[in-house]
């Protein structure tokens, strides 16, 4: 075998396979083949959660596999995917634990609110004169004098005389921020659709708009591909800084899914797509940089500077999005550091920038970002919470997907889980981390130093089906969940004492981030008139349970509101009004970032942070 000669990695029970070089590992080989696995420590062998078992092949085990596997494993083929290579044609057989949520919980719903605006994209019928010796115009200043815009690209220029006579000079303008896009035979000026795409690190929403009427034709959601490469920006930052090819790759990965989200659109609108002519992206610093193929590798190094800041205003096709050939795209400024377009989009779609009120916005995810306004000034931090929200680096972790515990309760006697589904269990996503620790302080079982009390330390008020859930974890303790006849695996699901630390320092992130802020502003938490909770995993968490476990500031539950995927209305509000665009940039200016890794009170609060509130 030459040493470019590809070979053939087969995934079981899929089916799928593709051709690689020898020396490929198998997450990457997997990720071409269009299967994402779990991988939420970035591909460094530490999670193990990317499990995948050698059926036939040569792929020999690394010192991170025999870390986490046994002989006895070893010899049956399970390794690490992210560690492991293929050295020739092999077969994989990829378990269900293994595979990223393709069901997961995408939250597609916004607040609903109404924009109030001239969207940038408008189509004008006309009906012109044709030039004669009294009135020789150009073809391009006849149309211009009818919209008043004089700019077109010059490949469309190019077609526009032809284009006009063929129709006798009546046809449908194009206009669309501040350039002549096309013009078109007949009335089509009901027909002006763009596309608003909510840029997630770990999904992405994008939602069809009909600029004519402000009418929506469609939502679609995937999973960001990005997500072989890491579940965090951190790690896909560490990858662009290692070359220029990853960072054009992860590029291309989010404009293909893009590409594939604007197909489903139009299809199922029954739009064609060169009737779209404008996109809007927000999303964070990151995943903003990386989708415009700029190299984020200063975001990870102190002052993280980020490349620009002002939103971009380019040609769609520049990046390689596949709508009408001179497509419009505008991507959302950045804050600063790690506080990007999302941040800003959410600031517009709730007009916390407006308001007179004392407001917290917080968008809770991996990166978690909060914004204050009080007395008309807007300060705006950032905080690696990690990857808990998430599940990962949770023993039985997972996404809002079928088969995730998403909701703990205490029913008077014992402790019930909702599992998403209705079905067996197969692990603990975010929202039930929240639940279950909030219910377990309350029982005493969980004091506020984040301990599990053994069954013979919980006050004698817990009930005893309570406490026959408690079992020996080595030195510590774990929680059942659920028993083996409940389970998916058939072994049990715990929740385990590392689990809580976890969420400690996740949570601790957030609190130690909104206190500082507030402290600023010479601030109190019951200060606050409203908190405005944004994201996906904001929208579906417990307020009071949020409340109890000191994720969010102990304020009155009616104050805490919900407001949807924020990033994506804020995406689609710039398509609808065009003045949000000048606005967009104004808050991304006056917004002041606050930096919490220079606050010498940051790993103070951070550490108080940690503990849980004390009980009422």
């Amino acid at each position: 075998m030459t040493p470019h000669q590809e070979i053939k990695v087969t995934f079981q029970p899929s089916g799928r396979h593709v051709h690689v070089l020898p020396g490929t590992r198998i997450l990457e080989a997997a990720a071409r083949a269009g299967i994402m696995l779990r991988n939420p420590c970035g591909g460094t062998g530490v999670c193990g959660k990317c499990r995948v078992r050698i059926e036939r092949g040569k792929c020999p085990p690394t010192a991170a596999c025999s870390t986490v596997f046994g002989a006895a494993e070893l010899a049956l083929g399970w390794r690490l995917a992210c560690q492991c290579a293929a050295e020739g044609e092999a077969v994989v057989d990829v378990p269900a634990e293994s595979l990223f949520e393709s069901a997961a919980q995408i939250l597609i719903t916004d607040s609903g609110a109404k924009v109030h605006g001239t969207p940038a994209l408008h189509k004008v019928y006309l009906e012109l004169t044709p030039p004669d010796l009294a009135h020789p115009l150009a073809d391009l200043e006849r149309v211009a004098a009818a919209v008043g815009v004089a700019e077109m690209p010059l490949a469309q220029l190019a077609l526009l005389p032809d284009q006009l006579r063929a129709g006798g000079f009546r046809g449908t303008a194009v206009v669309c921020a501040g350039q002549l896009l096309d013009w078109e035979a007949g009335d089509t000026s009901g027909d002006a659709y763009a596309v608003a795409f909510d840029l997630g690190t770990t999904t992405l929403v994008g939602t069809l708009i009909n600029t004519a009427d402000g009418s929506e034709r469609g939502v679609a959601a995937t999973m960001n591909p990005q997500i072989s490469v890491g579940d965090d920006v951190i790690s896909r930052i560490a990858a662009a800084r290692e070359s220029r090819h990853n960072t054009l790759r992860m590029q291309e990965s989010v404009v293909q899914a893009f590409n594939g989200l604007i197909e489903q659109l139009c299809r199922e609108a029954k739009v064609p797509r060169e009737r779209v002519y404008e996109v809007s992206v927000a999303g964070n610093t990151t995943m903003q940089h990386l989708f415009c193929a700029i190299n984020p590798a200063a975001l990870g190094e102190i002052p993280f500077v980020p490349a620009y800041r002002s939103a971009r205003r380019v040609a769609a096709r520049d990046v390689g999005l596949q709508i009408h050939p001179a497509g419009r795209l505008f991507v959302f400024p950045n804050i600063g550091g790690f506080v990007g377009g999302d941040t800003v989009a959410g600031v517009l779609a709730n007009g916390v920038q407006l308001s007179t009120e004392t407001l917290l916005f917080v968008d809770i995810g991996t990166n978690g970002e909060i914004v204050l306004m009080h007395k008309g000034h807007l300060r705006a931090a950032s905080c690696a919470a990690g990857p808990a929200f998430e599940g990962a680096r949770i023993a039985a972790g997972m996404r809002a997907a079928e088969g995730a515990v998403d909701k703990v309760v205490f029913d008077g006697t014992d402790l019930v889980c909702n599992v998403i589904g209705g079905r067996r269990m197969a692990g603990i996503c975010g929202t039930a981390l929240i639940d279950a620790a909030a219910v377990l302080l309350d029982l005493g079982v969980l004091d506020p130093t984040g301990r599990l009390l053994s069954a013979e330390e919980v006050p004698a008020s817990v009930p005893t089906a309570v406490r026959q859930r408690l079992h020996p974890d080595g030195n510590d303790i774990k929680v059942m969940l659920g028993a083996a006849a409940e389970s998916r695996s058939g072994e049990p699901v715990y929740l385990l004492q590392r689990d809580l630390r976890e969420l400690q320092l996740a949570s601790g992130a957030i609190r130690a981030a909104i206190t500082l802020l507030l402290r600023q502003a010479g601030l109190e938490p019951q200060d606050l008139d409203a908190v405005l909770l944004a994201g996906g995993f904001g929208n579906f968490i417990r307020r009071e349970n949020a409340c109890r476990m000191g994720l969010l500031p102990a304020v009155p539950v009616q104050r805490i509101r919900f407001v949807g995927n924020a990033s994506s209305m804020g995406a689609k509000a710039v398509l609808l009004a065009h003045e949000l665009r000048a606005e967009a940039d104004r808050v991304a200016q006056v917004t002041e970032h606050v930096d919490l890794s220079l606050d010498p009170e940051f790993q103070m609060e951070f550490a108080m942070a940690m503990m849980f509130p004390e009980g009422a």
